[in-house]
């Protein structure tokens, strides 16, 4: 890949994924078709994963509530598929790989992916315009998936001219230069439709007075710096359309630190000792997963949400390892140990993460000298015929005692993909 200034970035996304394959499933036209995505085993209360651009022009909101629908809207509710759905991303990706190399692209979600094809204009002869054209064409005529793309000189452009210029472009398709960011979207309001402004950052921004990227632009520096601290550089990179990392940035990244988690909102509020066997049952899953990794860890980090009826603030904490880990048996125990000193014993529990912190590869490690060596090679052969019959049979071919406990949900989580069915 070459470097330098000049490139060209696309962005491109699959226009309500889940509503859309699941209409196509369907033999359905998403754009006639009023669907939403959402488990109708639940309650009226989860969120819909998706709708169809067609419930969108009837105002309903992507991600809203099943009961934040308007009643008088009729419509299809669609069990969430999650294997199906990445089964299409997976054909979708490969689709792109017929006309930019891997290395060239950067899978951003299941429904969307940035690409650098600056070395692929000439190579096809063709415009930015049209190879973007071409590829959504290409989707279309095998998925029947519409897509809409963002072109850009940097990923930040490419981003924006996605979420807000391509749905009023012709052919959903938007392209943006620094010039023409700051010339039609300067004053673009809200702040929110631009990449990685939330809700916080909009809020801090509108006490003083700030409201659009222009504003940023001609703010006071020392202001942004002291309000945002070093993220207030991506800011002001951003308001003048401005992105520095590359595509080569993105590939050539290594996190300092490696790190495991799983995490879980519970179907209803979990006293104490029903919380702490989804505990041990998230814990022992997670071991499962550094032995078939070959990875061990040296402390484990447990985050708690309180039901909402406890007007509690969420609890938290961290217990380190003697030495580095991939033992079950050890990490249940410490896992166990910090539930016990972080979590109040008479609060309804609703959300649990527990994260496997600093990760390593366990052919560098050396065993410490008061480890039982024989003992933690022994547990780990038979984890790893554990985890090679899951893979084999499927994750409930083999399970503990404790996940047919009451409370547990480790079997009907195995059934699950991102926390829907797969």
């Amino acid at each position: 890949m070459k470097s330098g200034k000049n490139r060209t970035y696309m962005c491109i996304d699959l226009k309500s994924f889940y509503a859309s394959v699941e209409c196509v499933e369907r033999g359905l036209d998403p754009f006639t078709t009023n669907l939403v995505v959402a488990d109708p085993e639940r309650t009226d209360k989860t969120i819909c994963l998706a709708v169809s651009p067609a419930m969108k022009k009837l105002g309903v909101p992507s991600r809203c509530r099943v009961f934040e629908i308007p009643k008088g809207i009729s419509y299809i509710k669609a069990r969430p598929r999650m294997q199906l759905y990445i089964d299409y991303s997976a054909d979708i990706y490969e689709i792109y790989l017929r006309y930019i190399d891997k290395d060239d692209i950067h899978v951003y979600s299941i429904d969307e992916v940035f690409m650098d094809v600056t070395d692929y204009l000439n190579l096809y002869g063709m415009s930015p315009r049209k190879l973007a054209q071409t590829i959504m064409d290409h989707i279309y005529q095998e998925k029947k998936i519409t897509a809409a793309c963002g072109i850009g000189t940097n990923l930040y452009l490419a981003k924006v001219a996605l979420d807000i210029t391509a749905k009023h472009s012709q052919g959903r398709i938007g392209i943006l230069d620094e010039n023409d960011y700051r010339d039609t979207l300067w004053d673009h309001r809200p702040l929110t439709d631009f990449w990685r402004i939330g809700r916080g950052i909009s809020g801090t921004l509108s006490k003083y007075g700030i409201y659009t990227m222009r504003q940023i632009a001609q703010a006071d520096p020392k202001m942004l710096y002291k309000a945002f601290g070093i993220d207030a550089e991506l800011l002001i990179d951003h308001a003048w359309g401005r992105e520095t990392v590359t595509m080569a940035d993105i590939k050539a990244y290594e996190p300092k630190a490696h790190s495991m988690s799983s995490g879980q909102v519970l179907a209803e509020d979990y006293p104490y000792e029903k919380a702490r066997l989804v505990l041990r049952e998230m814990t022992d899953s997670l071991c499962l997963d550094l032995v078939t990794k070959g990875l061990l860890t040296d402390s484990i980090h447990l985050y708690v949400g309180y039901s909402k009826k406890e007007a509690l603030p969420s609890a938290g904490g961290i217990i380190g390892l003697p030495f580095a880990s991939g033992s079950s048996k050890m990490l249940c125990e410490y896992a166990d140990r910090l539930f016990e000193r972080t979590v109040k014993r008479h609060a309804m529990i609703r959300r649990m993460t527990i994260t496997f912190n600093n990760t390593v590869s366990d052919e560098s490690f050396q065993y410490n000298m008061f480890a039982e060596a024989e003992a933690i090679r022994e547990e780990k052969q038979m984890l790893t015929a554990v985890a090679d019959i899951k893979e084999k049979y499927g994750k409930n071919s083999i399970f503990k005692a404790m996940d047919l406990e009451e409370g547990a949900t480790a079997i009907e989580r195995n059934k699950q993909i991102g926390g829907h069915r797969a």
